[in-house]
């Protein structure tokens, strides 16, 4: 193989993320690298929610698509954005390193969520975060945020929101906090599955770009997101539900917490498993299972009606 290509989105994000990759192969293989841009489904609707939209994989399948037409040899991807059903004749061979998995209130007139006056609009449209904020202060207002990260940013300067929340990684990567009066991490909020890691994805089968993929693969990043993905895909939760799974491994000891809920903060339900490594194969399983006897699944089912039902009021 002389040249791989890459199948990226074409947000800044996204060709960070690519251009990493690229960099990486060409230091360590033989190998000349180039990318193709495609625009998502998710990136050309931004006038809804994703969860008005229905079906998963709304940043992904375009990406899937075109290696499996031969366009592509390997995907990029936020791993967060990528459903736990691959399709057949790819693989999710490698995932990076998880850095920084902090959720982050951004705001030009309020230094932190406490400071934030009752009734403030806070920008975003991930129901999870929503669930999340809500539970804490039920007093905000938040409204739906679409659109790439200097979009989210630029709404913020020009005042349609007292506060948004992004996710750390992304404007680190980009070099965007320093542009930020006011920035807080916020420690309460429990991220969602994958998130601050990249999912590499290749065709089955190639020995050659499974020896690539598996020389950017960080062994614990893989465990911990295996065990995210697993407890995602057993309770049926699509990548807008409101959701959140984290794994981590301390002393080799694992440790997974997930939290489902209404996105107006109320009917939240926390569990959490831990296990010793070598016996952690299926705490995401466990765990899913622990959350569907007590009722989880019923949550969820209600929360999508009510979320439905109060959007569509809002907007009429």
């Amino acid at each position: 193989m002389k040249e791989l290509i890459i199948a990226t989105r074409a947000s800044a994000l996204a060709l960070w993320q690519a251009y990493h990759v690229k960099a990486h192969i060409e230091k360590h293989f033989d190998i000349k690298v180039t990318l193709n841009e495609i625009t998502s489904q998710g990136d050309r609707i931004l006038d809804r929610p994703l969860a008005f939209i229905g079906g998963k994989g709304h940043f992904t399948k375009e990406l899937e698509d075109s290696i499996l037409e031969g366009k592509a040899h390997m995907a990029v991807h936020s791993l967060k954005d990528v459903p736990t059903y691959i399709p057949d004749g790819l693989s999710l061979a490698a995932i990076t390193q998880r850095q920084d998995q902090s959720d982050v209130l951004l705001s030009h007139k309020y230094s932190s969520l406490d400071d934030l006056p009752a009734g403030a609009v806070v920008g975003t449209t991930s129901l999870r975060r929503r669930m999340q904020l809500l539970h804490k202060r039920p007093d905000l207002k938040v409204k739906d945020l679409r659109g790439n990260v200097n979009t989210r940013l630029r709404k913020l300067k020009d005042g349609e929101y007292d506060a948004i929340i992004l996710a750390y990684i992304g404007l680190h990567r980009l070099d965007l906090l320093k542009d930020i009066p006011f920035v807080e991490k916020l420690s309460f909020m429990l991220p969602p599955m994958g998130q601050a890691a990249l999912g590499i994805e290749i065709i089955d089968n190639n020995p050659l770009l499974h020896e690539i993929a598996m020389s950017l693969n960080d062994k614990d990043s893989f465990w911990c997101t295996k065990l995210e993905r697993d407890f995602i895909s057993a309770i049926e939760a699509g990548c807008s539900a409101p959701v959140a799974v984290n794994a981590t491994i301390d002393n080799n000891k694992v440790t997974i917490k997930a939290m489902v809920g209404y996105p107006d903060g109320t009917h939240i339900m926390e569990r959490s498993m831990e296990a010793q490594f070598e016996k952690s194969q299926n705490l995401g399983f466990d765990l899913a299972k622990e959350v569907i006897k007590d009722g989880g699944l019923n949550i969820l089912e209600r929360a999508e009606e009510k979320f439905f039902k109060d959007a569509m009021a809002e907007r009429l």
